[in-house]
């Protein structure tokens, strides 16, 4: 440290080159599964490290597409994921706005208990949703998929922690102007929380394509399966032994997340460090 208090140009480097060896090691896989789609068989197979595809090919492209039925897969992973992220998105306004803006007994107790569901582990509640799901004959079905991801406690959390900084001028305002309650929220508070909203959406979308286990236990025909489902069934079949059309669906299923987080991660950010610790 300087004598102001200021890190020294030693400490600076030591951390810069910390942080571009993390940026390495998290990029290396991505750049290698893509350089490895666009890659010739013959060229995979060579000893060695070669990153760069010599010649680039989209012939690992065509034989996933053949090999599997990767347009069934997008498109089930595509409903479902906006399926969730809408319903998610639509019922954390609705819950952080109660929860934020009305007085009524045991809202404290109510919040903290809502909240506290996130320190329980996802898979202590898979086996009850697993059995209703099952008696309500909803396995393959994208209900049985949907339903029982309706709300989600984070999403609550954090837009209840942006509504509590919201001027409470604007809600007189709203109300001399003679708006209602659910005016207010639909004409007033969600045009001015657009970032943290579309934050939070654009975190369900990826948690949403990213979802493994929950499809797995509930969707058990091909015909329903989501993508993640669909690269391990073709890893385990005949797609296990050729690495090109493996990475080329590996890529496939990794460019929206991909972009929908390039998309908003300026948003994720401003609301990460403005969301608010208010209480």
């Amino acid at each position: 440290m300087t004598g102001r208090g200021q890190p020294s140009a030693a400490a600076t480097a030591g951390l810069h080159a910390v942080m571009i060896a993390g940026c390495v090691a998290t990029l290396f896989p991505l750049f290698w599964m893509l350089s490895t789609s666009f890659r010739m068989p013959d060229d995979i197979a060579t000893p060695g490290i070669a990153l760069i595809p010599r010649p680039p090919t989209l012939e690992n492209y065509r034989a996933a597409w053949r090999l599997t039925p990767l347009g069934l897969y997008v498109w089930n992973s595509m409903l479902s994921t906006v399926a969730l992220m809408s319903s998610q998105t639509v019922t954390s306004i609705l819950a952080a706005y109660a929860f934020a803006r009305f007085r009524f007994p045991g809202r404290e107790l109510l919040f903290g208990l809502f909240v506290g569901t996130m320190m329980v582990p996802i898979h202590v509640v898979m086996i009850p949703n697993y059995i209703l799901v099952s008696r309500l004959g909803w396995i393959d079905t994208l209900a049985g998929l949907i339903v029982p991801q309706l709300s989600n406690a984070f999403g609550v959390f954090m837009l209840r922690q942006h509504l509590l900084t919201l001027p409470r001028e604007l809600f007189d305002a709203a109300a001399i102007d003679g708006a209602g309650s659910w005016r207010t929220l639909w004409r007033i508070v969600v045009p001015v929380s657009r970032s943290p909203i579309f934050a939070l959406a654009i975190l369900f979308f990826l948690n949403a394509w990213n979802q493994y286990f929950w499809p797995f236990l509930v969707l058990t025909r091909p015909e329903v399966q989501t993508l993640p489902l669909g690269l391990q069934r073709f890893a385990g079949s005949e797609g296990g032994a050729s690495w090109g059309p493996l990475m080329a669906v590996a890529t496939i299923a990794s460019l929206p997340a991909i972009l929908m987080y390039t998309v908003g991660q300026r948003h994720i950010v401003r609301t990460s460090v403005t969301s608010g610790l208010k209480g």
